[in-house]
């Protein structure tokens, strides 16, 4: 989740960003520019690739584009792909709504309110962020303004319950549950930085002291994972589920960080598994945020410039450029083709691999 100027932090996560610009237009899809031999519709080009590595032809062929599907948004977020619908639905954070996007059906409203049901608005930004589905296909949401994670249930037209999945931490709200994904075991891991509140840390409605990272269990025990990350955000865990990811979206250490998972869901103290430093220093907008880890144990995660993909052992083999402040991915579809929410727009480009558990 994006952090706007804020004195707390840098305002160099949000570089180049023209919020009421945006907002002035409304959110709309874009028009294809043409079908393609198969019947597919294409999008304008977007953005373009960089290529630092050879081994990057294995995951994205040589003529790969980015696609822009829709814009008009405040910050889109958390995308992922519902198979029941045949669609991807995501965030609009600020907005408190979130979109679903087909191919079929173009750009529509999925959910108002996506993250805060209450009356008295009091944070900065309270809607939905990141998005997951749990093994019934059902959707599971980061809810900033309702401060839990929750479960879509008896969805219809725009409207839907959500179901309190974790609601607390020892009895205490958490500050604004941002980013999640579920282990095979049914373990739920996910962040809570304060980004939803006004003030962030200084917030008078925070009541953890730590910006956790949390693993829930089925039997409902919720853990704190680690207290030492300052803004944790996207989480991700590898192939083998032995290890977890988890991007740290402050201009003083852009980071991703990695933690060695035991039997129990417990972890380590981690350790720095790519320090995005220099690239934010470069000027390229954004920080770490969004992240997903394909079927080859490869990270996507949005950072400076764009999406970076990185190695299962740290290199850096090319940058998805954007060229602004980008907040999340994830692979829909046959499971290869890769969706960006990047600040106003929604992206997508064909890969040639498979996001991991897709």
């Amino acid at each position: 989740m994006r952090l706007r100027t804020l004195s707390v932090l840098s305002a160099a996560l949000v570089a180049g960003t023209s919020i009421a610009s945006s907002e002035s237009v409304g959110p709309h899809a874009v028009k294809p520019v043409r079908t393609n031999q198969y019947g597919r519709d294409v999008y304008p080009e977007y953005g373009s690739i960089e290529r630092l590595s050879p081994a990057l032809d294995a995951l994205l062929a040589p003529n790969a584009k980015m696609e822009k599907l829709a814009e008009g948004f405040v910050w889109s977020e958390g995308p992922v792909w519902l198979r029941r619908q045949n669609s991807l639905v995501f965030s609009d954070v600020p907005a408190n709504k979130a979109y679903r996007w087909s191919n079929r059906d173009g750009l529509s409203v999925f959910l108002d309110p996506s993250g805060y049901t209450g009356t008295q608005y009091r944070f900065r930004e309270p809607g939905s962020n990141g998005l997951t589905t749990d093994s019934q296909g059902n959707l599971v949401l980061c809810q900033h303004g309702n401060r839990q994670i929750a479960r879509l249930v008896g969805k219809s037209g725009t409207t839907g319950t959500f179901e309190p999945l974790v609601p607390y931490f020892n009895g205490r709200k958490f500050n604004s549950p941002n980013d999640l994904c579920f282990a095979r075991n049914g373990d739920l891991y996910f962040t809570d930085p304060p980004y939803g509140l006004e003030g962030l840390n200084q917030s008078p409605l925070k009541e953890l002291i730590a910006n956790g990272v949390y693993v829930a269990h089925p039997d409902g025990k919720v853990s704190l994972v680690s207290g030492s990350m300052t803004f944790p955000n996207g989480i991700a865990l590898s192939p083998d589920q032995k290890k977890l990811y988890v991007n740290q979206s402050d201009p003083s250490a852009p980071i991703i960080k990695v933690f060695s998972l035991k039997s129990d869901g417990a972890a380590d103290d981690g350790q720095v598994f790519f320090d995005a430093a220099k690239l934010a220093q470069s000027g390229r907008p954004g920080m770490p945020d969004g992240l997903k880890v394909d079927a080859l144990g490869n990270l996507w995660s949005t950072g400076p410039g764009g999406v970076l993909i990185i190695s299962p052992t740290g290199e850096h083999l090319g940058t998805l450029l954007t060229g602004e402040p980008t907040a999340n991915c994830n692979w829909g579809e046959d499971g290869t083709v890769l969706y960006i929410t990047s600040n106003h727009s929604l992206l997508r480009i064909q890969t040639l691999v498979r996001g991991a558990g897709i």
